[in-house]
């Protein structure tokens, strides 16, 4: 089983996983080097960490043909202590960043995906093909007839190409045709050597020039937090949306682990920690990458690139890297969202446009996703505590008041429980509590139990209570053991 995973990872398709990774390399390096403006730092300290972090990952990460690297999220979150303190200390910021995330994934909490809904999840992926488009338009708007036209014309190429070949995929033709062109007819459009200074040599290992003190980890001890969290939740999105597009599973455990390996690497040899990067990832997959050679070669091709081919990459025209996001985020966004938004539920839509909302106008993923989160969690909680019923049934003969209850009964529900109970129904008979059919989940449920009882027994009407099952009897048993409950 070992032995046929790894050859499945490794081996499977090679020369279609490196041209896919290729791909990705290509749309990493605008996004690279304007994420790494946005961090106040040389382009070089991003295209060094994506080098870092694109090997490292591809042996260690647990979401196999996923590309991780320099992302903006993370430019975001380092960006002030940059500015406030200099490069030394985002480095070991990304250096603690990576052992937080370490950390993370040995204690298991990747299962915290699990409480990220599909509504959260399509709202994060529409988001992303939003702002990866809208990080193409300084390129696009106010630009002159030259480049509308090799933009259109690199979006002729990579839709047209598939067409007559299928052998390379068409981003890489587009490139490769637009690059010719340009340099045949010394066009005067913008290129990659335009874009910022490129690296020229190869990254050295070095440990972060800061003081070893507590005033130190004082610093970077909340940006670190900041940017590993960051980190993992969009790694582990990525992670998610790739098990849905390839319908296979993936460790987030591991990939917790994995990336902070890499963004601990990273930081050694001079970068700036990183994470999954969705567009690139739906690139890669496009293409056909499905296994660890793709997010191998795309880091190991990005060093190539950008140290031993630097003379023609630097030629390359921009306008052939925009036409492949433009592309990305076409194929990124999820069309049949627009048609789902009428037909789900009302609550799903909200949620899955509120994450679309936050995301794009604070063009902050990680509070987008946990604004979904917390919306998706709020709209369960009432519509589980809606679920509660108290139906009541009056036997005369007996002289007694039957309360059946049926449903959950925890914190969002507990005044539900509380308000159906009313003591001048019960008045001159006994009353009896069937929660047979209920569930008592917390302290709070508890103590709507003994609010309830303690209102009969202080108007002296006698309370028994039917059909506790095990579970909630123990909970009342640990939480409440003054409770004398009488059992029937």
């Amino acid at each position: 089983m070992q032995f046929s995973s790894i050859r499945r990872d490794w081996s499977a398709a090679p020369m279609r996983e490196m041209l896919a990774g290729a791909v990705a390399t290509f749309a990493l390096i605008p996004e690279v080097i304007a994420f790494s403006f946005v961090a106040g730092v040389d382009p070089q300290v991003g295209l060094f960490a994506s080098f870092i972090i694109g090997i490292v990952i591809a042996f260690t990460g647990g979401r196999p043909a996923m590309i991780s690297a320099a992302a903006g999220s993370v430019a975001l979150v380092a960006a002030p202590l940059v500015h406030a303190h200099g490069l030394p200390y985002l480095f070991a910021a990304g250096l603690l960043a990576g052992i937080f995330q370490i950390l993370f994934g040995l204690l298991r909490l990747g299962v915290l995906m699990r409480f990220v809904s599909k509504s959260v999840r399509t709202g994060f992926v529409n988001a992303l093909a939003i702002l990866i488009f809208g990080a193409q338009l300084p390129h696009i708007i106010g630009g002159d007839w030259l480049a509308y036209s090799m933009l259109a014309a690199g979006l002729a190429v990579i839709y047209l190409a598939p067409t007559v070949t299928t052998a390379i995929p068409s981003p890489l033709i587009c490139i490769l045709v637009l690059t010719l062109v340009s340099i045949s007819l010394q066009l005067p459009v913008m290129t990659i050597a335009d874009l910022g200074k490129l690296p020229d040599s190869l990254p050295i290992f070095g440990w972060p020039t800061v003081p070893l003190t507590l005033e130190t980890l004082r610093i970077i001890a909340g940006p670190a937090l900041a940017i590993a969290m960051v980190g993992l939740l969009e790694s582990m999105m990525t992670a998610s949306v790739v098990d849905d597009l390839t319908g296979t599973p993936s460790s987030k455990n591991r990939e917790c682990t994995g990336l902070g390996i890499a963004n601990a690497a990273a930081s050694l040899f001079g970068g700036i920690a990183g994470c999954g990067m969705i567009g690139q990832t739906i690139s890669n997959v496009k293409y056909g990458g499905r296994g660890r050679l793709s997010t191998l070669f795309a880091g190991a091709f990005l060093l190539v690139l950008m140290v031993l081919l630097k003379p023609w990459v630097s030629q390359v025209p921009v306008a052939a890297l925009v036409a492949i996001m433009v592309m990305v985020s076409i194929d990124t966004f999820d069309w049949s969202s627009l048609r789902s938004v009428i037909v789900h539920p009302k609550v799903s839509s909200a949620v899955m446009i509120a994450t679309v909302l936050v995301t794009v106008f604070t063009s902050n993923l990680a509070l987008g996703v946990a604004v979904g989160v917390l919306l998706s969690g709020v709209f369960f909680t009432f519509k589980v505590a809606r679920l509660l019923r108290v139906e009541t049934a009056v036997d005369a003969a007996a002289g007694r008041l039957t309360y059946r209850v049926s449903g959950q009964v925890f914190f969002a529900s507990a005044d539900i429980f509380v308000e159906a109970f009313d003591i001048e129904e019960a008045s001159g008979m006994a009353v009896l509590i069937d929660v047979s059919q209920a569930h008592f989940w917390d302290i709070t449920a508890v103590d709507a139990l003994d609010k309830v009882v303690g209102r009969y027994k202080a108007h002296g009407i006698a309370v028994d209570i039917l059909g506790l099952n095990e579970a909630s009897a123990t909970l009342i048993g640990s939480l409440n053991g003054a409770m004398k409950l009488k059992e029937v």
